[in-house]
């Protein structure tokens, strides 16, 4: 559906995109799902298979990173492989003046569909073949397979996620 100034939200690009691209996808409406537990719950799928799509301010540019939904995304790594002197969130009102979006509506991809350089774990899609993430909208869920995620998005894969069980060992993260 149209914007009010006539543009097409992220979810209709998103799908246009996907279409266009040759990919199967199937779609998902559903209660609001704030959290990748809330989204795993009403999917129906193991939490590993979401994906979450963050939006972090990397020194003065935002960039997207892509991650499984039962995992954490490890900061000191990325800074260090990325070259990167500060890192953190973008605020709530950074992500809606960036994407248009609320926190939990984020799509994992980067261009054309979100102007952002896209950095996904390198786990992403060794686990499950299939990907599951919401879709411009936190009550709009978008199921594919992650070979076809990975060929159309064209992320940069990175380790960027904490070991699993990091926290609940005390390691550094």
């Amino acid at each position: 559906m149209p914007s009010v100034s006539g543009e097409l939200s992220v979810h209709d690009r998103l799908v246009r995109f996907l279409t266009e691209a040759g990919v199967s996808f199937r779609e998902l409406h559903h209660e609001p799902t704030p959290t990748s537990a809330d989204a795993a719950r009403v999917r129906g799928e193991p939490i590993g298979c979401g994906a979450k799509a963050l939006l972090l301010k990397a020194d003065d540019k935002y960039r997207l990173f892509v991650l499984p939904g039962d995992r954490r995304l490890d900061s000191a790594s990325v800074k260090r492989q990325l070259a990167v002197e500060r890192l953190r969130f973008a605020s709530k009102e950074e992500l809606l003046a960036q994407t248009g979006l609320v926190p939990g509506a984020v799509p994992p991809f980067g261009q054309p569909i979100l102007p952002f350089e896209l950095t996904a774990d390198i786990s992403i899609g060794q686990v499950y073949p299939t990907l599951a993430f919401n879709a411009g909208s936190a009550t709009d869920s978008i199921f594919m397979s992650a070979a076809d995620w990975e060929r159309v998005a064209k992320p940069l894969r990175l380790p960027i996620t904490e070991p699993e069980g990091a926290r609940e060992k005390g390691l550094p993260s």
